[in-house]
């Protein structure tokens, strides 16, 4: 079998794909598949890392536990050497949230002492200082995510988000603390988990020399979690061993675009007004007019095909106070409708020769990776920091890009479409 160096569970397609993007830049050959693969990897002595995305993030606990160690039984029984829980840098979870729950599992299972806890993604803004998590220089509670409406955040003390959802006691690790040599640092963490079966550590993390300290000190742990922020440490630390940097697929390919955008993120309705200011062609998913039945998925795919554009965006992203009134109608229900009417949308694109697919939004990326149906993927070239242009197996004309609603520069969008543009008359 393949010597898999690194075996991660996301729990979301977009997370899954931003953690690939960063090792594939460092050389490292990875392949991303949707949901738990059926078969076992055939045998090679190439050495891989390997990221399996689920749909966890927002999932009822005892499945999201169920779902991510059959994930990591899975990568263990592939030959992985090391395991990583990823999540969002941003650290989605409510008090009942499943990132504690899942991470206990993972140490318990393997009678694992102890791990990190590090969401940090400088390049993105996300940074962790004095142990709580800052976005764009502002605390974490203090942002748009303090009215998520799924994963409404009511605190950026990282020990403090830890309590409520996890068995287990947080040691910090300060900048302080992280300018002591190795050994000092190794110390303290070997005196706080001396009376306990297990616990949490939680490094700062604001320079990129934050991640380097943090690679020397827990880069060789049997377990570690994050966001994406250390995939590119990691893919250093692995790079040395490799006999070759991976092929990256090519990023342009023939066929038309849609942009399906369903995250309420201030990025992504920032880049939403930005592509509709520059002239693009859109569409408003409206969840009231679905649930009383006055707009339909089948009336906005006429209209898409009326307008005949080479790029056209969808999309349902509000503003969390409209959200919130739109939800009055049964948040599940309306959730499962624009996860329906976006998933419709992409197949009928797919089959209709659009080949360059581009979401906002993890659960939105999850219901258009369910119903596209493919399940194994060739990471190429980002389009922004943690987006990577992914190719499915199965089809190589295909592009998809898949985006956490927090990522990417204002111009996102049409940097998608422009990237993944090639000649019609190929």
């Amino acid at each position: 079998m393949s010597k898999i160096v690194l075996g991660i569970v996301a729990d979301d397609f977009s997370g899954a794909s931003d953690a690939a993007s960063f090792l594939v830049e460092q050389g490292i050959k990875t392949l991303l598949f949707n949901g738990v693969p059926s078969e076992d990897l055939q045998a090679s002595e190439e050495k891989i890392a390997v990221v399996v995305a689920l749909k966890t993030r927002t999932e009822e606990t005892s499945k999201a536990v169920s779902e991510s160690l059959e994930a990591f039984n899975w990568l263990k029984k592939n030959g992985a050497e090391q395991l990583y829980v990823k999540y969002c840098s941003t650290f989605d979870s409510t008090k009942d949230g499943n990132i504690g729950p899942i991470i206990d599992s993972v140490l318990e299972t393997y009678n694992i002492k102890y791990t990190i806890i590090a969401p940090a993604l400088p390049v993105n803004g996300r940074t962790v200082e004095d142990g709580h998590l800052i976005v764009n220089g502002v605390p974490l509670n203090e942002t748009h995510m303090k009215d998520h409406p799924l994963t409404p955040m009511w605190d950026s003390d990282l020990a403090k988000l830890m309590e409520p959802q996890g068995k287990y006691q947080s040691l910090k690790i300060n900048h302080e603390l992280l300018k002591l040599s190795n050994e000092e640092i190794l110390k303290v963490i070997d005196e706080f988990g001396q009376d306990k079966e297990h616990f949490y550590v939680i490094p700062d993390y604001y320079e990129e020399e934050h991640a380097q300290k943090i690679i020397e000190l827990f880069g060789d742990l049997s377990l570690l979690t994050g966001g994406s922020g250390l995939m590119a440490g990691l893919g250093r630390k692995y790079r040395k061993d490799l006999d070759a940097k991976s092929e990256q697929v090519p990023s342009p390919t023939t066929g038309k675009a849609i942009i399906l955008a369903g995250s309420c993120s201030a990025a992504t309705l920032g880049q939403i007004e930005e592509y509709k200011n520059t002239n693009g062609t859109s569409f408003r998913i409206d969840p009231l007019q679905l649930v009383e039945g006055t707009q339909t998925k089948e009336e906005l795919w006429e209209s898409i095909q009326a307008a005949n554009e080479d790029s056209v965006l969808v999309y349902s992203s509000d503003k969390p106070d409209n959200v919130k009134e739109a939800q009055r109608a049964g948040r599940e229900v309306v959730s499962g409708l624009l996860e329906k009417t976006t998933a419709f949308l992409a197949k009928k694109a797919v089959e209709s020769g659009y080949n360059r697919i581009i979401v906002a939004g993890g659960e939105t990326s999850g219901a258009v990776t369910k119903i596209l149906g493919y399940d194994s993927y060739q990471i190429g070239e980002s389009i922004a920091p943690g987006v990577p242009i992914m190719m499915p197996l199965k089809n190589e004309k295909l592009r998809l890009v898949l985006k956490s609603g927090n990522f990417g520069q204002k111009d996102f969008f049409t940097k998608a479409v422009d990237m993944t543009k090639g000649n019609f008359n190929d």
